[in-house]
């Protein structure tokens, strides 16, 4: 509680009971959506509203505590790892998403032919396949995108 507590004030953030249980939730899980994160948080504090959860979430991720990712085709994740420009595997299979560290290089780690303009600082990666479990389950190439109904190992 202590770690997480003196991390939420060294962000200029309160220290709140859902905040405390919410970045807890994040740090424990593997890119978790809201809903499995609102359920770990109902699980510590007892009845806690799911705006209570988004809130918390969008003010953590807005303090840079969490980083919100959003493969195609799933809801959005949220993850503790922050402050590095880390991409993602994503199972097509069953949705596992993992870390990969920076394809090349620093930040950005991937050069556009053109910048148009914009002064970027980040590249987002995300590698696609399927992950060894579901490979040997069985899962194939003929899998479509995510299958969200399985929510992951």
């Amino acid at each position: 509680m202590d770690n997480v507590a003196d991390a939420l004030r060294s962000a200029g953030l309160r220290v709140t009971a859902a905040r405390v249980a919410i970045l807890a939730q994040v740090r424990s899980g593997n890119h978790l959506d809201a809903e499995r994160i609102a359920r770990g948080v109902r699980g510590a504090l007892g009845h806690v509203s799911t705006q209570a959860v988004y809130d918390g979430l969008h003010a953590l991720t807005n303090a840079g505590l969490l980083r919100r990712i959003e493969p195609a085709g799933s809801p959005a994740r949220f993850e503790s790892r922050v402050g590095d420009n880390h991409h993602h595997l994503v199972c097509r299979a069953c949705g596992e998403v993992t870390d990969i560290d920076c394809v090349v290089g620093e930040a950005p780690c991937v050069e556009p032919s053109s910048t148009h303009g914009y002064a970027i600082d980040e590249a987002e990666v995300v590698f696609w396949g399927v992950c060894p479990q579901c490979q040997a389950q069985g899962a194939g190439s003929g899998v479509g995108p995510l299958a969200r109904e399985r929510g992951g190992h």
